[in-house]
């Protein structure tokens, strides 16, 4: 009997207790082998911040010093050296990895233990003057395990042909062993040459993404077929480009404007304005992490509308290369448009270096309908040549001798990526030696020519100071007034310039904590998408200032920031002006000048400060036309302002009205002209309906904006008021009950009761017409903020003589 309960006992326990275990091991064996193979590459990352020690997060991001790291050994270490770099001259620069540098002056080897895949490498590169060594002398090689990535190389004159203080090279690279070496070698071509190297970035990526098999085939435009390997070929991802602004594991991809050749850039097709159903080409491998992002395919470039037009010229975009090398060009496609949903509707030639690259490209035939997303994918060699710089092109033309429909093209993404060589080699060398070799050949002739000013002007120096020695005491007395004169216009001078858009002046985050009490919470006097603004006071304590700070998980954010720096040369009584900025331990700070009376909804009607009368209110409309009409209109380029409410309205002490707030704000490109193609950004019950419904920003949509404003002034009340109707709280937006009160020709009811019997009745009509001119529906029934300003300057006057006679009466 004991034996039996025993071995009943041993059959529960494995029943109820081994056996669930031993399901469970397997059910997490099967997930891990799932998990396993759906990842194709490992997730190891490494962010290195050369010439710096420890640990530092910037922007969400954990980055490691190389000093004393296990990347460098210290036979390295002692052969190199670190530099912290003052980025005075650099203020837009990012902190990290560019506040730091290593100078190189013999080989240097870092090490990196991985697992074999490929791997994505960013090298970080700030051309500057570092121990006042002269930039040009920076002049190196950089290798990764058997591959040449730069030979060469000279980050200045990168710098200056992409016009650039600081920039990144990137490639992808097979390893196939268990590290990864990457050595840096200052060139023996040139004396006292030395490297540098600010950070280095490496992950793994998926090996399918540019070789979805172990040996690719692929069109080599002018030859057979050519077989890639992941084993075979390095490469350097030099371009992304797309129509709008989109971005992947590996950054943003750039917009197509910059790039296009031809006067002639087409038209955006786009396809967010109505819900659509994408689907992928199962015969292409896609991986939106690491490949192209599901929006790319959102829009599209074709060459527009008018057919007759389309025959006549080349959808052309041009991109500069080195020469001597293979290049894979991936090109993206999706049919979005509503009208082409049939074979033979749309049909197009696709030209790359003027080679044919498809002559008859119908999407729907190819993919089997709309609505489906895929890339083909091409090689082309540049030959070499005497330049060591070509410009490669890529071109779509109509294709009408198979009768379509439609005589149009469409193109949704470019990428360009360069493909080494048989030599394991990417690199192209930058032509210094000869310069340097002039340089030197030409320093006698140098130095007898600056003996000889040297001696000529010393010669002259001394006849003048015998010559005038007599007179020196008589005019001591204005010399100092003039040079007390010439020192007040040189600091007027300097002034200037720092506001006028080279430089903004950077804060430590010292100093704000100085300024702001450490950011005390009753300084607090705002708060906004971005985050609090406080009252601070800077210079000494001298000069009050606005300081608005980005919170955590704020929706606004780094995209934000730089956008209101970018447009900080703005110089406007009707502007507010940006003093500064810090961006330092994950602070994003923005100082403007200080506002004393505070946003203009505030005395509408969110405080219970004094009523502003009637002829208050038209000046402060008057001054945010003005503001508005030079963002349109007195810079280089239209800004759109995207944002424009009464909150960002702000006031002085003498209520002089400022436009605030730019972290949305757009620039209308040279080659559009006439608007920007882009998600909705902005505040509800201030949204242009045609940018809702059609996602193109137009100057036309600030001055919807503006007109939702104008009432506000007008009722007193905000763009979007709470009522209760029937037992329920509804939103009420103010732009259609104004129109609504047009309308009926009930005008008098959208005046604010504090108004009543102030307003002169002709000037009531003239200011509602305007108003509702400006709430048009469609954009080109809309007035420009030139028609506004001139409009209400005549308002502002007709009611001020009404005022004046009431006085003299």
């Amino acid at each position: 009997m004991k034996e039996t309960e025993v071995t009943e006992s041993w059959n529960h326990i494995f029943i109820f207790v081994v056996h669930p275990i031993i399901i469970i091991i397997v059910f997490l064996y099967s997930i891990n082998l799932t998990i396993c193979d759906s990842i194709s590459a490992p997730s190891d990352t490494i962010l290195l911040d050369c010439g710096s020690s420890g640990e530092s997060s910037y922007n969400g991001a954990r980055w490691i010093g190389d000093i004393g790291s296990s990347f460098l050994l210290p036979k390295y270490s002692k052969s190199s050296s670190t530099l912290s770099v003052l980025n005075q001259y650099h203020k837009r620069v990012p902190k990290i990895p560019y506040s730091t540098t290593r100078i190189i002056h013999s080989p240097l080897n870092y090490t990196f233990s991985f697992t074999r895949s490929l791997k994505f490498i960013r090298i970080y590169f700030l051309s500057a003057s570092y121990l006042n060594m002269n930039p040009s002398k920076a002049y190196f090689s950089v290798k990764a395990g058997c591959y040449t990535l730069l030979s060469s190389f000279s980050p200045f004159v990168a710098s200056q042909e992409l016009n650039l203080a600081y920039f990144t090279k990137d490639f992808l690279v097979n390893v196939v062993e268990e590290k990864l070496n990457i050595t840096i070698i200052p060139s023996s071509l040139i004396s006292n040459a030395f490297a540098f190297v600010n950070g280095i970035e490496i992950f793994s990526v998926p090996s399918t993404i540019y070789f979805p098999v172990s040996n690719f085939h692929v069109p080599y435009l002018g030859h057979q077929e050519l077989n890639i390997s992941d084993h075979q070929y390095a490469l350097e991802m030099l371009y992304r480009v797309s129509i709008h602004e989109v971005e992947n594991v590996f950054g943003a991809w750039v917009e197509d404007s910059g790039y296009l050749y031809s006067s002639l850039h087409g038209s955006v097709l786009d396809s967010r304005i109505r819900p659509l159903s994408i689907t992928y080409n199962t015969s292409t491998s896609f991986d939106f992490n690491y490949s192209a992002p599901e929006e790319l395919y959102w829009i599209a470039r074709t060459m527009g509308s008018n057919q007759d037009a389309n025959m006549e010229y080349n959808l052309t975009w041009s991109f500069p290369v080195d020469s001597g090398f293979k290049y894979l060009v991936r090109l993206h496609f999706c049919e979005i448009s509503m009208e082409v949903t049939k074979v033979n509707q749309r049909v197009f030639k696709v030209y790359i270096n003027n080679q044919t690259a498809e002559e008859r490209m119908d999407l729907v035939a190819l993919v089997g309908a709309p609505f489906v997303a895929f890339y083909k994918d091409y090689v082309v060699m540049v030959p070499r040549e005497s330049e060591r710089r070509r410009n490669m092109s890529i071109a779509l033309h109509p294709n009408i001798a198979s009768k379509p429909k439609f005589a149009d093209a469409i193109l949704n993404g470019i990428e360009i990526i360069k493909l080494s060589d048989s030599n394991f080699n990417l690199a192209v060398s930058f032509p210094l030696k000869e310069e340097h070799q002039k340089k030197k050949r030409k320093a006698p002739l140098v130095i007898v020519l600056a003996c000889t000013s040297a001696v000529a002007f010393a010669l002259f120096i001394a006849i003048y100071v015998l010559i005038h020695q007599s007179c020196k005491k008589q005019n001591r007395e204005n010399l100092q007034v003039l040079s007390l004169n010439a020192t007040r216009e040189n600091y007027k001078n300097m002034q200037v310039k720092m506001t006028s858009g080279h430089q903004c002046y950077q804060f430590t985050l010292a100093e704000i904590n100085i300024a702001t009490d450490n950011f005390k919470e009753d300084q607090v006097i705002g708060e906004g998408g971005f985050g609090k603004v406080y009252k601070g006071i800077i210079n000494d304590g001298v000069t009050p200032c606005a300081i608005k700070r980005c919170k955590k998980g704020s929706h606004q954010g780094f995209k934000e920031f730089q956008n209101e720096i970018s447009f900080f040369t703005f110089c406007h009584l009707n502007v507010v002006s940006l003093i500064g900025f810090c961006q330092e331990e994950n602070e994003l700070i923005l100082v403007y000048e200080y506002m004393a009376n505070g946003s203009l909804c505030d005395h509408l009607y969110k405080k219970q400060n004094q009523p502003l009368s009637w002829n208050q209110r038209l000046k402060i409309c008057v001054g945010a036309a003005r503001g508005l009409h030079y963002l349109h209109t007195g810079t280089r380029q239209s800004i759109i302002h995207r944002d424009i409410k009464s909150a960002n309205i702000l006031l002085d002490h003498h209520l002089v009205p400022k436009i605030s707030d730019f972290g949305l704000s757009r620039i209308i490109p040279f080659s559009s002209h006439t608007h920007v193609t882009t998600e909705v950004k902005g505040t509800f019950g201030y949204l242009d309906p045609e940018y809702y419904k059609r996602r193109k920003l137009t100057e036309k949509s600030d001055v919807y904006s503006f007109g939702v404003v104008l009432f506000e002034v007008l009722c007193g009340r905000p763009a979007v008021k709470r009522v209760e109707v029937e037992e329920q709280s509804e939103k009420v937006g103010l732009a259609e009950w104004a129109l609504h009160c047009h309308q009926c020709r009930s005008i008098e009811h959208l005046v604010d009761a504090k108004l009543e019997g102030k307003i002169r009745s002709d000037c009531l009509v003239a200011f509602v017409e305007i108003g509702i001119q400006c709430l048009s529906h469609r954009s080109v029934e809309r007035p420009t903020m030139g028609d506004v300003l001139s409009k209400l300057e005549d308002i502002l006057s007709l009611q001020e003589s009404f005022e004046d006679q009431e006085i003299t009466m």
